[in-house]
């Protein structure tokens, strides 16, 4: 029987992507399909990675042209995860979010949530549409750094399904953990229900169009880590240190975290937080109190861009706790210094993106 490429798209379409529930010729994974002969030479994308995914690819391409065209048939088949620019297309968790980007650091006690809260803040001072989702199940600081602990969420009808909608700061879409906890209660969840917790604020909740969704991760790197990478399409991550030695060595795990395989999120960058201690009454003394560039060396010595230092004030801490973030205050160091690692934040998520479409064509 003579083996056409239309038969041969006709014989794919009729092969289901299991997670995408769409066949694989209208979802668009077929690439490098090549006829010569009795041999079929393509290439197909799945959207789970892992290796019984893509062998099960396998067995039912081969299984469905040899179907069709005889068993004599060759197929050489090359199954591969889908790369992150392409499920972005596919995503259809969060469509209308341009970038969705991760804020976390190996340890606790680092300023993740002072530095997600202001980097939200400097990215809305400068016009970006911005929200923000508190994954810090063990410790949720975002009602407090936005003073809204008595705010809930409310309810919305979008085209009959029942959205969660997101609470308004400063212009900035806010969903935490927080919000469906009472706040004196220490939250004991295993795995799976905070898994599950987390992932409802992205899939049950109306975000509407966003620039930038940022998440707030709780330490460490763990459960809610792997299953949100696995939930959402991650842009890209920022791991958040300060600069002596404890909290380095977990910098450096969170990095290797992200460039694992199986996980596979660019780093955007790190952010050196606690780099000096400048009192108030000498605006112009940097005092070094946990070592100097430690963050700054540590990602050149990763080979990660470094996104910039954020001095310790006691303004950072007073602003977090009144609930309004330091980058709000004109003219403060902390602001200045927010201002400029919001710009190098843009650009790097940005080339990130064009190197990731450079990659696919």
């Amino acid at each position: 029987m003579e083996i056409s490429r239309e038969k041969v798209l006709e014989v794919l379409g009729s092969i289901l992507e299991p997670d995408l529930k769409k066949d694989l010729v209208s979802a668009n994974l077929v690439e490098e399909l090549a006829i010569e002969g009795s041999t079929i030479t393509l290439k197909v994308f799945v959207s789970n990675p892992a290796l019984h995914a893509r062998k099960r690819m396998q067995e039912a391409l081969d299984f469905n042209l040899k179907r069709a065209f005889g068993d004599e048939v060759e197929v050489n088949a090359t199954v591969a995860g889908l790369p992150a620019e392409a499920k972005a297309a596919q995503r259809k968790i969060l469509p209308e979010v341009k970038n969705i980007v991760a804020i976390a650091s190996g340890k606790g006690g680092v300023g993740k949530s002072t530095v997600t809260a202001n980097l939200a803040g400097g990215l809305a001072k400068a016009g970006y549409r911005v929200g923000i989702v508190d994954a810090d199940i063990y410790g949720p600081s975002m009602p407090t750094m936005f003073d809204v602990v008595n705010d809930r969420p409310t309810m919305l009808d979008i085209d009959g399904v029942p959205k969660i909608n997101p609470v308004l700061s400063y212009g900035i879409k806010i969903l935490s953990i927080g919000f469906f906890t009472e706040q004196n209660n220490a939250v004991v969840w295993r795995g799976p229900m905070a898994s599950k917790a987390l992932t409802q604020m992205f899939t049950d909740a109306h975000w509407g169009k966003l620039d930038y969704l940022l998440i707030d991760l709780p330490p460490g790197t763990g459960d809610i880590h792997l299953s949100l990478v696995q939930t959402v399409p991650l842009d890209g991550a920022v791991i958040v240190s300060t600069p002596q030695e404890v909290a380095l060595a977990d910098a450096r795990k969170g990095v290797n975290m992200f460039q694992l395989d199986s996980i596979n999120v660019p780093v955007v960058g790190i952010i050196e937080n606690m780099a000096w201690f400048t009192p108030e009454e000498l605006p112009e003394s940097k005092y070094y109190i946990f070592g100097r560039d430690g963050a700054k060396n540590l990602a050149h010595g990763m080979n990660v861009p470094f996104l910039g230092h954020i001095p310790l004030v006691q303004g950072v801490r007073e602003a977090g706790d009144i609930g309004r973030p330091a980058v709000f205050q004109e003219n403060s160091p902390t602001a200045k210094a927010f201002d400029d690692i919001v710009s190098t934040f843009v650009e790097r998520v940005a080339s990130l993106k064009d190197k990731k479409e450079a990659h696919v064509h």
